[in-house]
C-alpha cells in the first residue's frame, strides 16, 4: 500500500466516524438522557437510602447490648454498701452495669421490616414512572424535531425546481418569448421558498437545540447532527400483559397500607422478650484512712450480680386510640384499593385513544398517498405546459404547492404514527 492509499483510506475513516457522531437515533437520546437526568440520580440516592433503613426481620430480632457506668459521691448520712446500713460518712460509689436484651416474639416489628422491604419496591418503581415519563418527552421533542429536519429535506429538494424553471424563465425572457410578468412571478415563487427554508431551518436548530437540553447536553455541537428515523419492531404488539409503572405503584401503595393496619395492631398484641444483666460495684470511704476496704478488683468480683429473665408485655387498655388508628388506616386503604381500579381504567382508556389514533392515521395515510400520486402526475403536466406556455407561472406555483402539501400530509402522518407506535409501547410495555 502507497502512502497517497494509505491517507486517503485514513480521511475516509475519519470521516465516516465524524459522520456517525453526528448521527443520533431515538435510543441514543434516551440513553443519554437518563444517565445525564438529576431527577434519575436523586431517586437512585433514594432507593439505596431506602434499601439502608431496611432492617430484616432476623436483623430486628437481634439482641441490643448496652454497658453503663456512673461514680457518685454520698456526703452526709448515707448507706454503706458493704452492709447496707445507714452510717454518717463520705462514700465514693462507682457503679457498672451490662444488660442485654432480645425481643422473641414482637408482632410490630415483624410488620414493620415487611412495610420497609415494600417500600423499597415502591422506591423502584417511583423510578419507572419518572424514566418512563421522561422517555415519553424524549420521543416527543425527538419526533418533533426530526418531523422538521424531514420537512427540510422535502422544501430543499423543490426549490431546485424552481431554481431551474427560473434559470428557463429567464432565457425565455430574454429572447422576447416570455412576459416580464412571468419572470417576476417566478422570482417571487423562488423568494418565497427560499425565505421558508430559511425559516424551517432556523426552526430545527431551535428544535434540536430543545432537544439536547432535555437531555442535559447542551455541549452536543447541534450544526449539522442529523436525527435517524425510528422504526419500531413492534415485537409485544399482541402481547395483553401490560406492565406500566403507574398501576404497579398503585398497587405497592395498596400493599403498604395493609402492611401499616399489621403495624398498628401489633401494637396491640403481646411481646415477648429475654433479658440478661450483670452488675457490680466499688465503694470508698472518703478522708477515712482508718477503714479498710477490699481492693478495687476484689469488690468488682466480690460484689457482681446477673439477671437472666424473660419479659412479657400484654397491652390492656390505652384508651382506644390504636383502634381508632385501626379504623382509620382500613379508611385509607379501601381509598388505595379503589386508586388501583382508577390507575387500570386510566392505563386502558389511554391505550384504547392512542389504538384509535393509529387506526385512523393508518386510514388517513392509505388515502394521503391516493392524493400525493395524483399531485405527483398532475405536476408533471403542470410542468410540460408550463415550458410550453400554456399556463402561467401563478397556476404553476399552485400546482407545485399542491403537491407540496400532500407531501407535506404524508411526511406529517408517517412521523406521527412511528411517535405513537413509540408511546404505546412505552406506556404498555415501559420500553421501546
Amino acid at each position: 500500500m502507497n502512502k497517497v492509499t494509505f491517507f486517503v483510506l485514513l480521511f475516509l475513516t475519519v470521516v465516516n466516524s465524524n459522520a456517525q457522531e453526528n448521527t443520533w437515533t431515538l435510543e441514543q437520546c434516551i440513553a443519554l438522557g437518563l444517565e445525564n437526568s438529576f431527577e434519575v440520580k436523586i431517586k437512585q440516592i433514594e432507593i439505596k437510602r431506602t434499601q439502608k433503613s431496611h432492617n430484616s426481620v432476623a436483623n430486628n430480632l437481634l439482641p441490643t447490648i448496652s454497658f453503663d457506668a456512673n461514680q457518685s459521691y454520698n456526703f452526709g448520712s448515707t448507706i454503706d454498701p458493704s452492709t447496707n446500713g445507714r452510717v454518717s460518712s463520705n462514700i465514693q460509689y462507682d457503679n457498672f452495669f451490662l444488660s442485654a436484651r432480645m425481643n422473641l416474639i414482637d408482632f410490630n416489628t415483624l410488620a414493620t421490616s415487611q412495610f420497609t422491604k415494600l417500600d423499597i419496591e415502591r422506591a423502584k418503581v417511583e423510578q419507572e414512572i419518572l424514566e418512563n415519563e421522561y422517555k415519553l418527552q424524549i420521543a416527543e421533542s425527538f419526533f418533533t424535531a426530526l418531523y422538521t429536519q424531514e420537512l427540510l429535506k422535502i422544501q430543499e429538494s423543490q426549490i431546485e425546481n424552481a431554481k431551474s424553471n427560473l434559470e428557463r424563465i429567464q432565457k425565455e425572457e430574454n429572447i422576447g418569448s416570455k412576459p416580464k410578468s412571468d419572470l417576476y412571478d417566478m422570482q417571487l415563487s423562488l423568494a418565497l421558498e427560499e425565505k421558508t427554508i430559511l425559516e424551517t431551518k432556523q426552526l430545527l436548530q431551535i428544535q434540536k437545540r430543545q432537544l439536547f437540553q432535555l437531555l442535559n447536553a447542551d455541549k452536543i455541537e447541534i450544526e449539522g447532527l442529523i436525527l435517524i428515523p425510528y422504526f419500531s419492531s413492534n415485537s409485544n404488539q399482541n402481547s395483553t400483559l401490560f406492565s406500566n409503572p403507574k398501576v404497579r405503584l398503585a398497587k405497592l401503595v395498596y400493599e403498604l397500607g395493609q402492611k401499616r393496619i399489621k403495624q398498628q395492631r401489633g401494637n396491640n398484641l403481646p411481646t415477648l422478650s429475654a433479658f440478661y444483666n450483670y452488675s457490680t460495684f466499688y465503694y470508698r470511704p472518703l478522708n477515712q484512712p482508718e477503714i479498710m476496704v477490699n481492693s478495687f478488683n476484689n469488690q468488682l468480683s466480690d460484689n457482681k450480680n446477673q439477671q437472666v429473665g424473660l419479659q412479657l408485655n400484654i397491652p390492656i387498655f390505652n384508651g382506644f386510640k390504636n383502634t381508632r388508628n385501626v379504623i382509620a388506616l382500613k379508611f385509607q386503604n379501601e381509598k388505595e384499593e379503589i386508586a388501583i381500579k382508577q390507575e387500570d381504567l386510566k392505563l386502558k382508556q389511554q391505550i384504547q385513544l392512542e389504538e384509535e389514533k393509529i387506526k385512523q392515521i393508518e386510514l388517513l395515510d392509505t388515502k394521503l398517498i391516493a392524493i400525493k400520486k395524483l399531485t405527483q402526475k398532475t405536476f408533471q403536466t403542470s410542468q410540460s405546459k408550463f415550458e410550453a406556455g400554456k399556463i402561467d407561472a401563478i397556476v404553476f406555483s399552485s400546482v407545485k404547492n399542491q403537491l407540496l402539501q400532500s407531501e407535506y400530509e404524508v411526511l406529517k402522518t408517517n412521523l406521527q404514527r412511528q411517535f405513537l407506535g413509540v408511546k404505546l409501547n412505552l406506556i404498555k410495555f415501559n420500553q421501546l
